[in-house]
Parts: structure tokens; C-alpha cells; sequence
């Protein structure tokens, strides 16, 4: 069984052809919408927007492991292991810091005397 330990062995397995299509394949099943935002009433899905800046169209979802490829590597392509979610959720996920509305960062010394 392969092991998805290094960022050189997921860059392999997230860089691989098979990968990809599974990716697609999930995201096709999922109606290219956001899992997660579903399970809260929200609606978020692919645009097809394109990044002048990045050159390449905008990620507006990802697939997601929901047990982790790292710690489960037997999971990496079972389909019921996977979901459709947007960047945002996905950051949220993984403690991510998030840039934008109602995502400030706090300032731990805000309320530190100063001198």
C-alpha cells in the first residue's frame, strides 16, 4: 500500500491521471456543488471564472478526503471517502486562515497595556 507521508508522495498521487479523473468524477457526482455549504443551506458552485493574475481558471472546488489521505492512504480513492467542497470550506477544514469578511484576524494584544 502506498504511503502519502512527504509532500513529494501526495505532489505524485495528486499530480497523477488517475487522480484527476476521479477528481472530475466526484465533482460531476456532486453536481459541482459544495458539499458542505449544502449540509448548511448555502449554495456555492464552480463559476468557470478565469484568474487574470494566476492565468488558469479560478479553484472554486476542490475534492476533499473526508478521512485524511495521510493518516488513511487505504481510503485515497474510495469514492465514499470523497466530497465535492468549495476553497472556503475546505480551508475551514484544515484551519486554514481565511482572508475576507467576518474572517479578521484577532489581534491577541488588542487588550495589552502599552508602554
Amino acid at each position: 500500500m502506498a504511503e502519502y507521508k512527504t509532500k513529494e508522495q501526495k505532489a505524485k498521487f495528486y499530480n497523477s491521471s488517475q487522480w484527476k479523473k476521479l477528481r472530475e468524477d466526484i465533482k460531476k457526482r456532486d453536481s459541482y456543488e459544495c458539499q458542505e455549504c449544502k449540509r448548511q443551506g448555502r449554495v456555492a458552485i464552480d463559476k468557470n471564472e478565469y484568474s487574470e493574475k494566476a492565468k488558469r481558471k479560478k479553484i472554486a472546488l476542490v475534492v476533499h478526503h473526508i478521512k485524511e489521505l495521510e493518516q488513511y492512504p487505504e481510503l485515497a480513492t474510495d469514492k465514499d471517502n470523497l466530497e465535492t467542497v468549495c476553497v472556503n470550506c475546505h480551508n475551514k477544514e484544515h484551519g486554514r486562515y481565511l482572508h475576507g469578511f467576518n474572517n479578521k484576524k484577532v489581534n491577541k494584544w488588542a487588550h495589552d497595556e502599552r508602554w
